[in-house]
């Protein structure tokens, strides 16, 4: 790879990767701001931003925005997560400077037009009714309230009716200058793109960014209990959380590899033992969300209610059994499934974008990927053993169940004797 980084003296960092080979670049703006950085009466400003910034600047109107990148093959896009909110782009190699304008022409000059506000809105409230409408959607949302009660990182990111038809403008303003500052901004580009040329554009785009970091998100705080929600369905589905480790704890990669071997794939044993065994779900996963400061392990199933209490013992028994007799074909395997997608993701100019940023927030440098691998290829069966019983050890279990059926209650109190059963 070709990455090469550059500070500017606002403090925004430039991030780019060349790839010769391409026609195309890749190019975006991560904000080191998300869900989790809103105060209560904010609930879900940062998603409603967003989408905001694409309905107009005192240069371009809505239209305009989706005509000039359309005009020339390009498309924009954006995402909102608990700790940054990404807007980015894909162009010809020509197109960069075009680009690069209006991600900046969106970021600093947004009008709020009330109308476009409150079309917004609208649409965002449809949004969120249609997570209500899905379940194995909806079931995350409870998990995460239950996981971090009480805090931000525990809410929906959506935000509720109530809170998103609140805002004005103003409110939107206020939040978009207390955290879009220079210091706490990544413009990362891979592709057809030359380091210099990028580092000029941010240089006289991104100029009326400026100002300290913003204010550091409260320490986030893992709870734990259970939420059972009846509701008429086909399935019952299960959602079950313990404390994780954060992006940077030397322990994440082992605890990694414990989760793709406890259910990562077709192979793993949840899913061998649950679905090709006993025939008890369709779909059964667990997967690791690492934080700043936190993180949170899950695991996901879909069951009919007559199974939904032998599948929580399958659970509670493969989980226990992993974190005691994980073999080296296993860590093999999971090894294997680390490395490829690392490396997979190489290939794509969007992820290699996405990739670079993050390390950059969370790291404040990009991580070679042979430096990536090496840190996978250094987990063994010890580390992964310790990081799943460090895992169970922490004592807290968040479980969240939807359907119906009268062992619904049972089926979460089965989930809470995985940390009873380890202590």
């Amino acid at each position: 790879m070709s990455v090469e980084v550059t500070t500017l003296k606002s403090g925004i960092n430039v991030v780019t990767d060349t790839m010769p080979h391409l026609e195309t670049a890749s190019l975006g703006v991560w904000v080191a701001s998300g869900s989790r950085d809103e105060r209560p009466n904010e609930h879900g400003i940062s998603h409603l931003l967003e989408h905001m910034a694409f309905k107009g600047t005192r240069r371009r109107s809505a239209r305009q925005i989706a005509e000039e990148i359309e005009a020339v093959g390009g498309d924009l896009n954006a995402a909102t997560s608990a700790e940054t909110t990404a807007y980015y782009a894909r162009v010809l190699k020509a197109d960069v400077p075009l680009a690069l304008d209006v991600l900046a022409d969106i970021l600093s000059d947004p009008t709020f037009n009330r109308e476009e506000l409150t079309r917004e809105q609208s649409v965002i409230v449809q949004e969120i009714g249609a997570v209500a409408d899905t379940p194995d959607d909806l079931i995350f949302e409870h998990l995460n309230a239950i996981a971090f009660p009480d805090q931000p990182l525990g809410r929906s990111i959506l935000g509720t009716a109530k809170t998103v038809r609140s805002f004005q403008d103003g409110t939107l303003r206020d939040y978009l200058g207390r955290h879009y500052r220079a210091p706490d901004i990544v413009v990362a580009a891979a592709g057809a793109v030359d380091h210099g040329a990028v580092v000029a554009e941010v240089e006289k785009r991104f100029s009326s960014f400026s100002g300290p970091a913003s204010p550091l998100p409260e320490p986030a705080r893992f709870g734990g209990g259970s939420h059972v929600e009846k509701r008429e369905l086909e399935q019952v589905h299960i959602a079950m959380a313990l404390p994780g480790v954060a992006v940077t704890d030397d322990a994440l990669y082992s605890l990694q590899v414990f989760t793709n071997i406890l259910g990562g794939g077709m192979s793993s044993r949840l899913f061998q033992e649950a679905r090709e065994r006993r025939g008890l779900c369709y779909s059964i996963y667990s997967f690791h969300m690492p934080y700043s400061d936190t993180g949170m392990f899950g695991l996901y199933a879909g069951t009919d209610a007559a199974d939904a209490a032998e599948l929580m013992r399958v659970i509670v028994g493969e989980t226990l059994g992993a974190a005691d007799s994980i073999t080296e074909p296993e860590i093999a395997r999971s090894k294997a499934q680390m490395k490829a997608g690392l490396l997979m993701a190489l290939e794509s100019s969007g992820a290699r974008i996405e990739q670079l940023a993050r390390q950059m927030i969370t790291r404040g440098r990009p991580i070679p990927v042979d430096e990536l691998v090496e840190k996978v290829d250094a987990v063994t069966i010890e580390s992964a053993r310790a990081a799943g019983r460090a895992l169970i050890a922490r004592g807290k279990m968040a479980t969240a169940v939807i359907g119906l059926g009268s062992g619904l209650e049972s089926a979460a109190a089965i989930a809470e004797t995985l940390t009873r059963r380890a202590a």
